[in-house]
């Protein structure tokens, strides 16, 4: 079967939904029982507004774990700073797979529910949970085996014992990541952002209190930094688990689990490239990371790990509206709504970019006393004047980002996970990766380079997005209006 069959399918399947009275109504008391069901299924663009706006306070706060870690860890010198950037990375895949299971849960469940089937909604988080004991078993048995032949292919050089102490402990808690990121997944399903905020809220500040006792007054150095990591994130899963006993519309109960192999290929077909993505970013830091070490040295990655840290924070706001936008496109797609999602697209788009320029803006005259905040010892002074221009470099990025981002989640919405894994590939291991050998490299610019070639690139890949997704919710539209004749005549 084709795509353009798999479509035809997917609409008849919809539209039967739609045609069917007794699933109407059986979708309406859904929607009675929870604010969040209520929110996904309503109007999309008060859907986006009230789902991104707390989310953007959960992932601000929760984005503090990095920085909080960068502030206390760069009290023990520029070798530990530039040790967490060695291992940043390798971090970042591991978050990543969480997050693509979690993605694939919102993406799913959002689905099931809008097609009034809250059984295989349950059924859906339940094989989810199966998913996350799985894979961390997978990623334990293998970060523990090629954990230092990583960090010696990334050139930590020195460092690299730091590396291994630091990202040994924070490994050895991936149970708790992958379970927290499969979790929010999972609330973001119901439309539950409010479990979201309050996990990730608690979390981050939880971290902030722990890691100044770990790493100073229990003096375990980096490796307090991640004890506290790892300990505040498992905290915060008893919490989550606490939750799934008692308040969340999602059913857990073992009684109502029954393994089906089309419910595990729909989270997979979703969860799996989102997850793909994650990794992916996580090569393209490797790459940029040497290509910094062979132009600049390793004082390069250490601005760059502390100042991306930030960069990641100033963009939350737009990622959190990209994150939004998954269960309100899964909804809208399940109910057979496609002539929401060219709403969903341009409204996202619009208040994504409103959000970069202010962000944007405040990064570039922040920017001096932002880099203060880690160059605040004798080791690390130095990095104050590359720090600042970095950040006032990569406010354009802020900028740039929100259509890439926004695009990924569209495909993440309507199940075409493998859509966003390609378009992921093309904008950051093809164009950012060309764009920052070439100017870093070829044109000499060393790590001004790298971070000019991170903008040209994702500013490349994000309109290949547009037009992408563009084209694509234009197609369906057509389809379905093919469909709705030939079905009257």
């Amino acid at each position: 079967m084709n795509n353009n069959d798999k479509d035809i399918e997917n609409y008849k399947d919809n539209k039967d939904i739609i045609d069917n009275k007794e699933i109407n109504n059986s979708i309406e008391d859904t929607a009675k029982e929870t604010e969040g069901v209520a929110t996904i299924l309503g109007d999309p663009k008060k859907a986006l507004l009230k789902l991104s706006g707390p989310m953007i306070i959960a992932l601000l706060i929760s984005s503090l774990y990095s920085l909080i870690d960068g502030v206390w860890v760069a009290g023990l010198g520029d070798n530990a700073l530039a040790a967490i950037g060695f291992i940043s990375p390798i971090f970042l895949s591991l978050m990543g797979f969480s997050e693509g299971l979690g993605i694939g849960a919102t993406s799913v469940i959002s689905r099931f529910i809008a097609e009034g089937d809250k059984a295989k909604a349950d059924n859906a988080a339940l094989h989810i949970m199966l998913l996350t004991v799985v894979f961390t078993i997978i990623a334990v048995v293998v970060l523990g085996l090629f954990l230092e032949p990583l960090l010696e292919i990334l050139g930590a050089g020195a460092t690299i014992n730091l590396g291994l102490s630091y990202g040994n402990i924070l490994f050895a808690g991936s149970i708790f990541m992958v379970f927290t990121g499969a979790s929010y997944g999972i609330f973001m399903g119901e439309g539950n952002v409010k479990k979201v905020t309050y996990a990730m809220s608690f979390g981050a500040i939880l971290n902030i209190i722990l890691d100044p006792i770990f790493i100073y007054l229990f003096d375990f150095g980096i490796v307090g930094a991640g004890i506290a990591t790892v300990s505040s994130l498992a905290i915060v899963s008893v919490m989550i688990l606490y939750w799934f006993k008692k308040d969340t519309y999602i059913n857990f109960s073992l009684k109502f689990f029954n393994f089906s192999s089309s419910i595990l290929k729909k989270i997979l077909a979703v969860g799996m490239p989102a997850g793909a993505e994650s990794l992916i970013i996580a090569f393209l830091e490797g790459f940029l990371i040497m290509i910094l070490v062979f132009v600049s040295g390793t004082d390069a990655v250490a601005v760059y790990s502390l100042g991306w840290v930030v960069i990641m924070i100033a963009i939350v706001p737009i990622i959190s509206v990209a994150d939004s936008t998954v269960p309100i496109v899964a909804a809208s797609f399940g109910a057979g709504k496609y002539e929401n999602l060219k709403v969903i697209q341009n409204y996202s788009i619009k208040v994504g970019i409103l959000i970069a320029i202010i962000t944007a803006i405040a990064t570039f005259f922040l920017a001096p006393y932002i880099a203060g905040i880690f160059t605040y010892t004798p080791e690390t002074l130095g990095l104050h004047g590359l720090i600042t221009d970095f950040l006032r470099v990569m406010a354009l990025f802020c900028i740039v980002a929100p259509v890439g981002y926004i695009s990924t989640s569209i495909f993440q919405g309507l199940g075409k996970g493998l859509y966003s894994f390609i378009l992921s590939i093309i904008s950051q291991l093809i164009l950012i990766v060309i764009f920052a050998y070439v100017l870093a490299i070829s044109f000499g610019w060393g790590q001004y380079g790298v971070w000019w070639g991170i903008i040209l690139g994702d500013l490349s890949g994000s309109i290949i997005g547009f037009v992408w997704t563009k084209l694509y919710i234009m197609r369906m539209e057509l389809l379905k209006m093919s469909i709705i004749i030939n079905y009257i005549i």
